[in-house]
């Protein structure tokens, strides 16, 4: 069956490469600065490449958002395929993407008069984000049309979590949230936060002592939300890849996964995490 809708989504959703052109999902690559110079996320550097700047100099590195034009460009290329479109982004609360996106299809109104534009705010990051355009693209590569793409990330949307355990409190500040004495004194006690999603927020949901403690308490949720129900499971990790797969391995032994993966944070989330964070984004299918 012919698809009939492009799905596209920003470099933070943290899909794995093969979901990626498996399933032909546009990425809005988020630009990083770096000892002052611009990289495109995912086409100029690599996470693991960015994280190693990270290391040598973390006062500069930094993140800007795309623009409006970022997101045309991305409508241009998806309209040689199909005329309709739909753009999941990140959290409308923690950035200016979903406005970006939606400018930019009132842009398109003009250049692209055939393109039939939807803009989903995933009300999420990370993972939990991809989920919600990959669930839209599954839709798609079915042949179902806009309206029922649309229909099928919503659902997704409604039930996917995020859960991120962060190796250091350092670097939180960047978020705006936590003041610079409060984090860089929150690093010297070897506070580790575990961080989850609500409302298209982040919010803290404890501390925990050390990585093991970590792990198990995301191990923990994920068990309260999802019982023994299949369960989509997407692990990441910030410059952690050991850590990542004995996560996944406890995972795969102890769940009952519909499908389950790694893929590295965005450099973008490391901006505010550091690396040795590691996450998890996961739905049930009940």
């Amino acid at each position: 069956m012919n698809k009939k809708v492009s799905v596209l989504t920003d470099s933070i959703s943290c899909l794995p490469e093969d979901l990626v052109k498996r399933y032909k999902i546009g990425i809005v690559p988020i630009r990083l600065l770096v000892q002052g110079k611009t990289y495109r996320d995912l086409v100029d550097i690599t996470p693991t490449e960015a994280y190693k700047l990270f290391l040598q100099d973390p006062e500069r590195f930094n993140t800007t958002p795309s623009s409006p034009g970022h997101y045309l460009e991305a409508y241009r290329t998806a309209v040689n395929g199909t005329n309709d479109i739909l753009c999941v982004t990140l959290s409308s609360k923690l950035s200016t993407g979903f406005e970006m996106a939606r400018l930019a299809k009132e842009q398109a109104k003009v250049e692209l008069p055939q393109a039939n534009i939807e803009v989903l705010d995933s009300h999420n990051v990370t993972a939990a984000e991809g989920f919600v355009a990959l669930a839209g693209a599954r839709a798609a590569a079915t042949g179902k049309g806009l309206a029922e793409v649309v229909q099928v990330a919503k659902q997704v949307r409604e039930k996917v979590t995020f859960l991120a355990f962060l190796d250091t409190i350092r670097y939180v500040y960047r978020t705006g949230r936590v003041p610079k004495i409060a984090a860089k004194f929150g690093s010297i006690l070897s506070i580790k936060p575990i961080l989850t999603s609500s409302g298209g927020l982040i919010r803290f949901k404890g501390v925990a002592r050390n990585r093991e403690q970590g792990e198990n308490r995301l191990i923990e949720t994920m068990r309260r939300k999802v019982n023994n129900h299949p369960v989509h499971v997407g692990v990441m990790h910030a410059f952690a890849l050991d850590e990542a797969n004995r996560l996944r391995e406890r995972i795969a032994a102890e769940f009952n996964c519909s499908e389950l993966w790694i893929s590295e944070f965005s450099p973008v989330m490391g901006y505010a995490t550091g690396t040795g964070t590691l996450g998890l984004a996961f739905y049930s299918e009940n």
